[in-house]
């Protein structure tokens, strides 16, 4: 249950602790069987930061830390995610129905949104008030509802946001905050989810978990009495003084707001069937970049791309790098050839302004010198970071980040699993790295990535020793701002998505590992060796 921190609050353990062990398992009896495996919720903290982005269910495993939004020729997603809210009292088994919501509904990446995350931060009066269980959490008030509606509506678009960690044991956020990306679908859950005018219109379901009064308290009871060690009287004086006028005053008149309303909470199973069958109604399925891309297939390759000059000796190491007999030695060395080209390539791009310098010979001399505050590489693993090195070679003291992006193999949809970019990104130019391109899905997702993390689209450079028309045209008609910097295009992708006639799969050829089956370019299977 999802209800209020009051009674989540530590206290002391009366003398009478003993006893409280007995009093829990005596309400047990008075708590109707709930045909579900779920155990109930027992944290001291809105949101664990050492949880794994995963919500394991009876059947499988549901990615919660986000997903992989499909952008059109705008740069923004093709559709908005859609969100569910679930209100009612406290103790109503929310959670509960929304676990079993998320299972059922059989999406790959889904949001669980709690307001117990965003609970004001209190001031010392109030701080007081709470040590002493005289402060109300369960009003409107207690809430940050400006943090909760710029929450709701950037994960809606699919952008990154920061969720505070609340921690019920000092009334207070704690220093760390969770980072959630953008979802299939979002349920918010909370006591006042249907409390404000602004956070209803961003939600495009809205259900009520109707439960009886008697079964919410005896949850509220043995919850408190066996997890937090207090007495049946304190308990009882507590939902009398706040938990009960609230729920009069603030919550079970938004019934009237809901779309559904669901009796007996998670008992009730042909009611979550309903709601279900409804949501999946609206979910429609967004197209790829690889239709993106064959709507501009016609069209001549953007201004935004930059193709390293064919020379003899640039034709001569893709000659060698292209050709199955190379040995591995010989792969790598005329690989890094051809990065730092292509790196020394691609820095032209960045702004300069004129400047003087005053020679040993005592003259001066107008010059040039780089007008930005810094730059950062950023590489796509694992085939990104063999540029690394090249980058490093001509760019002193460049700091650097990694992203790891996988291509799920049943939805054909590149995932995020990791992220690590340096601090106060947004200033700089960044140098984002992948080896191959072919239709740009792993290319497109990370510069989402970064645009997520304030870095402006005209900052990001995406270099790639070999890239695929298509790939080209995904990622230049979806940003177009972003510069893209090659050493070579080839025109033709086959059935597999493999680049035509390609290179192969760079990151076996380079580590030495086993091909895959197929035979996949680099972006279309990423690895973590």
């Amino acid at each position: 249950p999802s209800g209020t921190p009051t009674a989540r609050e530590p206290r002391a353990k009366s003398e009478h602790a003993p006893l409280c062990s007995s009093n829990a398992e005596s309400l047990d009896r008075l708590l109707p069987p709930v045909g579900t495996g779920h155990s109930p919720r027992k944290r001291t903290t809105s949101q664990c930061k050492s949880e794994p982005p995963l919500l394991r269910t009876s059947k499988r495993t549901i990615y919660t830390a986000g997903r992989p939004p499909w952008y059109n020729e705008h740069g923004t997603q093709s559709k908005e995610a859609f969100a569910i809210g679930l209100g009612g009292g406290s103790a109503s088994g929310k959670t509960t129905v929304a676990r079993m919501i998320i299972e059922a509904l059989d999406v790959p990446w889904v949001v669980l949104l709690s307001m117990d995350s965003f609970y004001k931060v209190l001031t010392e009066q109030q701080q007081e008030q709470a040590a002493h269980n005289n402060f109300n959490f369960d009003h409107p008030d207690a809430f940050d509802f400006d943090l909760i509606i710029s929450t709701l509506k950037k994960l809606k678009q699919g952008k990154s946001v920061k969720v505070p960690i609340y921690d019920f044991t000092t009334h207070s956020r704690k220093k760390d905050w969770k980072t959630l990306y953008g979802a299939n679908v979002i349920i918010f859950e909370g006591i006042m989810a249907f409390a404000d005018k602004t956070l209803l219109e961003l939600l495009d379901m809205k259900i009520f978990v109707d439960t009886d009064s008697d079964i919410r308290l005896v949850r509220r009871l043995r919850r408190d009495i066996s997890e937090r060690g207090r007495d049946i009287e304190g308990v009882i004086k507590q939902y009398n003084k706040f938990v009960k006028p609230s729920f009069d005053q603030y919550i079970q008149p938004t019934m009237r707001l809901a779309d559904i309303v669901v009796p007996r909470g998670s008992g009730n199973t042909v009611a979550i069937d309903l709601i279900v069958q409804h949501v999946h109604s609206q979910l429609e399925e967004v197209s790829g970049p690889a239709a993106l891309a064959s709507a501009h297939q016609c069209h001549p390759l953007p201004r935004t791309l930059s193709v390293l000059k064919s020379t003899p000796q640039v034709r001569g190491m893709h000659t060698i790098i292209r050709d199955k007999e190379t040995s591995r030695d010989e792969f790598i060395f005329y690989s890094k050839r051809l990065m730092r080209l292509l790196i020394e390539h691609a820095l032209s791009f960045l702004p300069f302004q004129d400047c003087i310098v005053r020679t040993p010979q005592g003259q001066d001399y107008a010059g040039k010198c780089y007008a930005g505050k810094q730059i950062t590489g950023v590489s796509i693993l694992r085939a990104g970071e063999t540029m690394e090195p090249a980058l490093r070679a001509v760019c002193k003291d460049v700091r650097i980040g990694t992203i790891l992006i996988q291509t799920n193999q049943l939805t054909g949809e590149p995932e995020l699993h990791y992220l690590r970019l340096p601090k106060d990104i947004s200033d700089d130019h960044v140098i984002l790295m992948d080896c191959t391109v072919s239709t740009g899905a792993a290319a497109m997702m990370a510069v989402r990535v970064l645009l997520d993390h304030d870095v402006p689209e005209d900052k990001i450079f995406l270099l790639s020793l070999l890239m695929a028309e298509m790939g080209v045209h995904s990622v230049a008609y979806a940003f177009p701002r972003v510069r893209i910097i090659t050493t070579a295009v080839d025109k033709r992708v086959n059935d597999l998505f493999r680049i035509i006639p390609g290179i192969g799969n760079f990151g076996d050829r380079y580590f030495g590992t086993d091909a895959v089956p197929d035979g996949s370019d680099e972006e279309e299977v990423a690895y973590t060796g």
